[in-house]
């Protein structure tokens, strides 16, 4: 009695795969002669760029709390103003 093993076969997935790992280093081979090997993405450089980004949006936003603050004290400088100016009675 002989026990036949199953034949490997190429199914859908297998060659999904296939066709994306060949599509990712086409990819990536047109990128290094496009753009050059010192300007490709690094994860290095995302990084970079990611905090230079965050850091940017931190200085936006203390930029805009700190205008709005000034509106704020120049609005109850006004409202204080225009009480003291009012007669009582």
């Amino acid at each position: 009695m002989s026990i036949s093993e199953p034949q490997p076969t190429i199914g859908l997935t297998t060659i999904s795969r296939t066709v994306a790992s060949l599509a990712v280093g086409m990819v990536h081979s047109v990128e290094r002669a496009v753009v050059g090997e010192g300007r490709m993405r690094t994860a290095r450089g995302n990084a970079w760029e990611a905090v230079c980004a965050d850091r940017a949006r931190a200085d936006q936003r203390a930029e805009l709390n700190r205008l709005v603050a000034e509106l704020t004290a120049a609005r109850a400088a006004g409202r204080r103003a225009q009480r003291e100016h009012q007669p009582v009675g």
